[in-house]
């Protein structure tokens, strides 16, 4: 049966061949979860759910428009029933410094990190609140945490620090309806996001600085995300788990 035995899962921009959402969708699908993988593109959304097996979706969505959401999740809900869990993986990142961000990056990037984040959520939290259950599990990032310094400029480090405000005020509004709202924080993980865009020596410079020695891999961040949608978090919301290597220790 797995930790999410009979349960219902969609998780957002999990089409990316390496990404966190795809290697979240895969470990919930192995602990028996129904799976709904939400991205830009369709066509990579129904492939990457066709490879979890049957049963799995692949819808469109634009995370930044707000009546895709509640339309995404409309769709869902007539197929299942019910939406257990919500993953809010879609995010996008610049490597800007602060002169150079213009209003269209600005707007880029706190649209599908933040305001994603807030549509996808304001979608299922209804359903959720009628079966008094349900679990959001929000994607921040260290560089919310440190201000930046590894790959995202500021507004990146802005978007992903209104993430953890986010998920904090929405736990304590919907912690009484049974709804809980927790934040992952991952470090240098190797991703499509960065793939290719870090030098040799910018690579070192960040290893350096991670006691564990190592980049973080997408399964470590889906391994988290598994713990935070399952029960073994019963008692956790409003938390933000730092999957980091140890490159911040508080």
């Amino acid at each position: 049966m797995g930790l999410l035995g009979d349960r219902t899962a969609i998780v957002t921009g999990a089409a990316s061949a390496r990404g966190l959402g795809r290697a979240t969708a895969a470990l919930f699908a192995e602990h028996g979860a129904t799976v709904a993988i939400l991205d830009l593109d369709p066509a990579a959304a129904e492939a990457r759910a066709a490879e979890l097996g049957a049963g799995h979706v692949g819808l469109a969505c634009d995370v930044t428009d707000k009546a895709a959401c509640a339309g995404a999740v409309e769709t869902l809900l007539t197929q299942w029933g019910r939406i257990d869990v919500l993953v809010n993986n879609a995010g996008i990142t610049q490597p800007l410094k602060i002169m150079e961000i213009a209003p269209e990056n600005y707007d880029a990037v706190t649209d599908v990190n933040l305001r994603g984040t807030l549509y996808m959520s304001q979608a299922v939290i209804p359903s959720m609140i009628d079966r008094k259950s349900g679990a959001i599990v929000n994607l921040s990032s260290v560089s919310a945490q440190r201000g930046g310094g590894i790959f995202g400029g500021p507004h990146y480090s802005a978007a992903k620090a209104g993430i953890l405000g986010l998920t904090k005020a929405m736990a304590r509004e919907l912690a009484p309806d049974g709804v809980r709202v927790n934040a992952i924080c991952p470090g240098f993980i190797a991703t499509d996001i960065t793939a290719g865009k870090l030098t040799e020596e910018m690579r070192a410079n960040v290893l350096a600085g991670i006691p564990m020695g190592r980049a973080g891999s997408a399964s470590d961040v889906a391994g988290c995300a598994l713990f935070l949608a399952s029960d073994l978090s019963a008692y956790c919301t409003g938390t933000e788990v730092d999957v980091n290597g140890g490159a911040l220790i508080h």
